[in-house]
């Protein structure tokens, strides 16, 4: 029998929070995590706790825990946010065209709860060309060889 859980080619569940896990997850949210994450709003530059991080491991969605970019990816744009050249996995970052404000950008999700990340835009250095531009708060740092955060019980493992 064939298991329908849909996964990412990392091997993690990237099946959707029930309502019952949404709501638990939203409540466990800051009113400007809520801000960013649900209401897909954008924090000051150069005021994200995570702008600096430089230990090895990986960045996970705050809401849900699926890790979206590995520490090895981040780079200094001077644009104010983390940004990242490529996710973890293709699938767990999920682009979404973003008309808002008069401006045609690529908005960036996250591909198991659907919250808001941030943008990507085709100005990045080597090897992929890309600068996934992300909002601190929509991120979770998990050092290296620590447990990954998971909120919806499903044994992520570690960064």
């Amino acid at each position: 029998m064939t298991d329908p859980t849909p996964r990412s080619p990392s091997g993690l569940d990237l099946t959707p929070p029930t309502d019952g896990q949404r709501v638990a997850l939203e409540a466990d949210l800051s009113a400007e995590e809520r801000r960013i994450l649900l209401a897909h709003g954008t924090e000051a530059p150069f005021c994200g706790v995570l702008l600096g991080e430089k230990r090895p491991g990986v960045f996970c969605c705050r809401m849900c825990g699926l890790p979206l970019f590995r520490a090895g990816t981040k780079f200094d744009s001077g644009t104010g946010w983390p940004s990242f050249t490529e996710p973890v996995d293709a699938v767990h970052v999920r682009a979404v065209e973003d008309r808002a404000y008069g401006m045609v950008r690529t908005e960036t999700r996250c591909a198991r709860c659907d919250s808001h990340q941030g943008h990507v835009f085709p100005d990045g250095p080597p090897p992929t060309g890309l600068r996934y531009c992300i909002n601190s708060v929509a991120l979770t740092f998990v050092e290296a060889g620590r447990p990954l955060p998971d909120p919806l019980g499903r044994g992520d493992g570690t960064a």
